[in-house]
């Protein structure tokens, strides 16, 4: 269960180098060139938990920009100390709720969208705020470059069914859709687990998986 009251976490968040300010966010979109300070490619995680998943892809391609963002300040409040111990230029964290997204980068800005083990908000009455709905596809239309892919995984099945059978009418396709990700070679290539994807798969869960563009 993720931790969402830890004293002083929001006060630790805004102090720190590495998120983005809050009352700037409103100023990014189409300034992330210059918050890195490179035209590197943007890559972005919506819901990046305690931040492993994002750190080590940050780490392991050095040419790539990535943005984590975390509603929960005492969850980010983890990938902050992570960032101290071990410090990566191309990685920032912005603390801010996924329906904004479209407020924090501009049309076109985003090169790629992950969504790992994303809440699935299990009630009927509350399908639009699940991360693969059409209603936030339509959201990451707008920030996501022509050409560019959304990478989602998670180990619920019923949340991977709706997922899939949101695309056709968002108007995305598939290139990609495996319901046991661990036992398909291709698909393993350079996969990075998070922290859910660790536990799931040690308890024998598979992990469906797919990647999706317009």
């Amino acid at each position: 269960m993720r931790l969402r009251n830890i004293t002083g976490s929001r006060e630790v968040i805004a102090d720190s180098a590495y998120v983005v300010k809050e009352a700037s966010l409103e100023e990014c979109p189409g300034t992330w060139r210059e918050i890195f300070g490179n035209s590197n490619p943007i890559h972005i995680e919506i819901g990046m938990g305690k931040g492993k998943f994002l750190h080590a892809m940050a780490k392991e391609h050095p040419e790539i920009n990535y943005v984590g963002i975390e509603k929960y300040s005492s969850v980010l409040l983890r990938a902050i100390q992570k960032m101290e111990e071990e410090e990566l230029p191309n990685l920032k964290f912005i603390r801010m709720d996924a329906e904004d997204i479209t407020k924090v980068f501009g049309k076109g800005e985003v090169d790629r969208i992950y969504l790992n083990f994303s809440d699935p908000w299990p009630k009927d009455r509350h399908a639009k705020r699940r991360l693969p709905s059409r209603q936030f596809l339509a959201r990451y239309d707008i920030i996501l470059k022509r050409d560019g892919q959304l990478e989602f995984k998670t180990d619920n099945r019923e949340l991977f069914d709706f997922a899939v059978e949101e695309l056709e009418p968002a108007g995305w396709k598939a290139r990609a859709i495996s319901y046991d990700l661990h036992k398909d070679e291709a698909l393993m290539v350079g996969n990075i687990m998070t922290e859910y994807e660790e536990k799931f798969s040690s308890m024998g869960n598979p992990i469906c998986k797919y990647i999706i563009y317009r």
